[in-house]
């Protein structure tokens, strides 16, 4: 259950004028959403992701739009030593990072016994869980010595709930998931506020990628909205929320009942192709989509 507080020096959830965001996956459905919400709330952004092309006219849209003009940072954050970079990129572009985003997420399909520890496992595991903690690592202890900052990690409903040919996914979103509460305790007393958002299923173009190649066929009128999606993440910086936050909201259950969603993952289960042996890595895409 979220948790609620007010921190030593919060941030201003008024406007977010002048707050400096880093934004990791802002290329993607949900990110680049992210990134017109705070620029309309006047946030001083730093957007990350692999494609600086979309990067660069997502940057112009919200300066068009009356926002800050964004800072443009195209990195790859599969690959080990990128996040440090970032980092290190960002907090000169900006001066200060008050908001971390860890939005940027990797999904695969894939059996487990067959992805086992090959280079797209390895990759997933690189985006979604050590970009996370080596950007955490590298901003919270400026965080700590300004006595304020947000960390927002965007996580899935696949790390509660996983089924058959998302393994390595979902193995990566509950890492992230339990180093998140771990990182709230060490970091919520000291004025750095910690939240997770978890996504079920959106529609977007990857939750649909996923309907089929996961095995299980949602009815798409039951996928969340990319709006909203994006507004429980800007919400989570902009407010005084900390702990989880769910997306739809009716997945809140899951904490009150924690086996329901692995009752449901075995019962759709059986839908699921468990012979096809195929690897498909979706790069570049929104965590959570």
């Amino acid at each position: 259950m979220a948790r609620r507080r007010k921190p030593a020096t919060p941030i201003d959830s008024t406007s977010l004028r002048g707050t400096a965001v880093l934004l990791t996956g802002a290329s993607g459905s949900i990110g680049s959403e992210v990134a017109r919400q705070l620029g309309a709330r006047g946030a001083k952004l730093a957007l990350s992701a692999r494609q600086e092309d979309r990067l660069r006219a997502l940057a112009s849209e919200i300066e068009a739009a009356g926002g800050a003009p964004p800072v443009v940072l195209a990195e790859d954050l599969g690959r080990r030593g990128n996040a440090q970079r970032l980092a290190d990129r960002a907090t000169e572009a900006l001066g200060t990072v008050d908001v971390l985003v860890n939005n940027a997420g990797v999904t695969m399909q894939a059996l487990t016994w067959v992805a086992g520890d090959g280079d797209e496992a390895r990759e997933v595991f690189e985006t979604n869980l050590w970009s996370p903690f080596a950007l955490v690592k590298a901003l919270a202890p400026g965080m700590l010595e300004r006595g304020r900052g947000v960390i927002v990690n965007v996580s899935s409903m696949a790390g509660l709930s996983p089924i058959p040919r998302l393994g390595i996914y979902a193995a990566s979103r509950a890492g992230l998931a339990l180093a998140t509460e771990v990182m709230g305790l060490e970091l919520g007393p000291r004025s750095v506020r910690v939240v997770e958002v978890v996504f079920g299923p959106i529609d977007t173009p990857t939750a649909n990628e996923n309907r089929v190649l996961g095995g299980v066929k949602m009815n798409k009128r039951a996928l969340g909205k990319l709006e909203p999606a994006a507004e429980a993440i800007v919400n989570a910086v902009a407010g005084d929320t900390e702990g989880v936050v769910f997306y739809p909201r009716m997945l809140r259950v899951s904490q009150t009942f924690p086996g329901l969603m692995r009752r449901i993952s075995r019962m759709t289960a059986g839908k699921a192709d468990v012979h096809d042996t195929t690897v498909v890595l979706g790069t570049g895409k929104p965590a959570g989509s």
